[in-house]
């Protein structure tokens, strides 16, 4: 039998709160964090808002109330926002999982992270050195010596540095992998680490994931395809999931992280366990690039994969946090593919999305999602989907509307279906002993 794999500890930063319980609170209370984007100007943008952290992350708790086994204020410049709310995040869950004394090399770390989109001034800055027609276009010695343009920029770039940098803060020296698979990342990441764990090649690995692409790099892309909100009358009011007037997701910052022990080595050192992980799934659409199978085959395979991973049936499965992006066709294909898994079920068992609250954090997303279901079968609370407010006949599951629902429940099923038809699927569980 492979092990058994606990969480022990859990924590996000995300436009609701700077920890993971606050973030719960507030989305239980239904509020919404989505407002008027200030960190770049969008003016003529038509979509303005997003779900914006509105301070800067703070590295404080490092080198204060936990020991570093780097110096992470030499690489402060070169950490990106993303990754600096990640080490908070996961300074909140190390600490609440007791995990001071681990044996470095039997601890690990996955991540979803797709780096730091480049902004706009680095672009132009690099852009004065280059010649189009010379012998010799580019003018390396320039560029060195003007001292405007760090040379270590590069490393913000890189999707494994959220990875690495973790490695190293939290002396993880088991394995370590990155995963660039857009909005399925940061569950993919957890369900791959469990895998690590089942397998014996670690006993404790920190899963997660984070995002913040809300600079003009990051955000046009979405922006011309269409993707985004772009008809709202506040910005609090945009992200509709499964309501007949959605018009696009809402695009979001953060980070979430899950201590992922096994189970024999959590109770040997005593841990609270918070939850049980118990399956997952992980399929690809092999349709398009930007679209989902108009059927939700994807989904289907991933949904029905953590089901047979944990050994469950659908009538086990009390409650769905559903991937819910507020855009017309992936709504709409998820309630399709929930009913093709759920049969005569799927119109009683609870559907909601947080996104509805939090936004779209992209890769930090499914991690978010897997945090906040943990905290709500600990406190019998299945979060709200917000702006349910017109019925769509195509959209016709309980997607407790608009107020969170007070009721024990033992197992979730939590759903993320990426950009490009990458899907994964987690299976959390009530620990039963």
């Amino acid at each position: 039998m492979p092990a058994r794999v606990v969480i022990t500890g859990l924590g996000a930063v995300t436009p609701l709160g700077s920890n993971a319980q606050e973030s719960f609170n507030r989305a239980s209370k239904g509020e919404s964090g989505s407002t008027m984007i200030e960190s770049f100007d969008t003016t003529g943008m038509p979509c303005r808002i997003g779900g914006e952290i509105k301070r800067e992350p703070s590295l404080d708790i490092i080198g204060q109330t936990l020991p570093s086994q780097i110096d992470i204020r030499r690489l402060e410049k070169y950490t990106p926002r993303p990754v600096k709310f990640m080490i908070e995040a996961t300074a909140e869950a190390v600490t609440q999982a007791g995990l001071l004394s681990i044996p470095p090399q039997r601890m690990g770390v996955a991540l979803g992270y797709h780096g730091e989109n480049p902004p706009v001034a680095d672009m132009m800055f690099i852009h004065r050195f280059y010649g189009p027609g010379k012998a010799q276009p580019w003018d390396m010695d320039g560029l060195s010596n003007a001292g405007g343009y760090p040379y270590f920029s590069f490393f913000r770039r890189k999707s494994d540095v959220a990875a690495a940098l973790l490695g190293g803060i939290f002396n993880c020296k088991g394995p370590n992998i990155s995963i660039a698979s857009a909005c399925a990342a940061g569950a993919q990441a957890i369900g791959e680490a469990a895998g690590i764990i089942r397998d014996g090649a670690a006993d404790v690995m920190i899963a997660g994931g984070c995002e913040s692409a809300l600079n003009f790099m990051g955000f046009v892309g979405f922006v011309l395809i269409k993707a985004m909100s772009e008809k709202y009358t506040a910005p609090d009011k945009a992200s509709r999931p499964f309501d007949r007037k959605r018009n696009g997701f809402v695009m979001s910052e953060g980070a979430g992280v899950v201590i992922l022990e096994e189970l024999g080595h959590a109770k040997r050192r005593g841990a609270t366990i918070l939850a049980e992980f118990l399956g997952y799934g992980s399929s690809a659409d092999a349709y398009r690039i930007t679209d989902t199978h108009p059927k939700g085959e994807g989904a289907i395979i991933a949904m029905q994969a953590a089901l047979e991973d944990a050994s469950l049936t659908t009538g086990d499965i009390d409650y769905i946090n559903a991937h819910g992006t507020s855009t017309v066709m992936n709504d709409q294909t998820e309630t399709e593919a929930i009913k093709q898994v759920f049969k005569e079920r799927a119109a009683s068992i609870a559907v909601s999305s947080n996104k509805s609250m939090i936004g779209h954090t992209i890769a930090a997303a499914g991690a978010i999602e897997c945090v906040l279901s943990t905290l709500g079968i600990n406190e019998s609370i299945i979060l709200p989907t917000i702006n349910y407010e017109n019925p769509d006949p195509k959209c016709n599951l309980n997607y407790v509307p608009n107020t969170a629902l007070e009721k024990p429940h033992k197992r979730v099923l939590s759903n993320s279906f990426g950009f490009g038809g990458q899907n994964a699927c987690l299976a959390i569980g009530k620990f039963e002993g």
